[in-house]
């Protein structure tokens, strides 16, 4: 009884080092690789990359029809993990058009981080963006105010700002500020907008973005 007790803990002790050694959100892409190797991924698609706003839009085709829509959202991801697997995230697509949803969870991960820093990462992810694609269009959707991190609003505003007018100088790349319409008509965001958890939104929240997103998709 103790051989097998002994033999079992060591396969547990094994297999949490095996996890261990994989970085955040390896599983994810992994679980990207899989649905490839499945359907292979269409050509001229639209490629959504970024965090849970993207993740939880699992429904995002019925938005907009007759296009083409690959969503590889991974929940929790940061810019810092998007320029980690951007060999993952890339490579293996042909799009016509990346849209990218992903910052929000760059200042949750840190109070304290200055919007630069968050705007650095983005362009870092751009460049990678276009050394594989130099001529599709690419398209960054302004972080969203999440009621339950009002805290963080203030760099985030800052880090929109910046993002925006670096796109303004880019060729075939718009930024989409989906800000404005989660207000009400007084200028405060709409909390009816999010789920329970003021951070994740409703299907009304997803169709406000769908009527700003639609005049960008190509």
């Amino acid at each position: 009884m103790k051989k097998i007790l002994s033999v079992v803990m060591l396969l547990t002790f094994a297999l949490i080092l095996a996890q261990e050694k994989h970085p955040m959100f390896w599983q994810d892409i992994q679980n990207f690789k899989k649905l490839d190797q499945e359907n292979t991924p269409s050509k001229n698609s639209i490629l959504l990359l970024g965090s849970s706003s993207f993740t939880k839009w699992q429904d995002v085709s019925d938005y907009f029809p007759g296009k083409t829509i690959i969503n590889r959202g991974f929940g929790g991801s940061r810019l810092t993990d998007l320029n980690y697997f951007s060999e993952d995230l890339l490579k293996p697509y042909q799009p016509k058009q990346i849209i990218i949803y992903c910052g929000e969870n760059d200042f949750a991960d840190d109070a304290k981080l200055k919007a630069n820093v968050v705007v650095d990462r983005y362009k870092t992810f751009y460049k990678k963006i276009r050394e594989k694609f130099p001529n599709i269009q690419v398209d960054y959707i302004s972080i969203k105010y999440s009621p339950s991190r009002e805290n963080l609003w203030p760099q985030m505003k800052e880090a929109n700002k910046k993002i925006a007018k670096f796109m303004k100088k880019e060729k075939n790349a718009d930024f989409i500020d989906i800000t404005k319409v989660m207000n009400d008509k007084n200028g405060n965001i709409r909390k009816d907008l999010f789920v329970e958890d003021m951070l994740h939104m409703t299907a009304e929240g997803y169709r406000l973005w769908t009527n700003v997103m639609n005049p960008y998709m190509k």
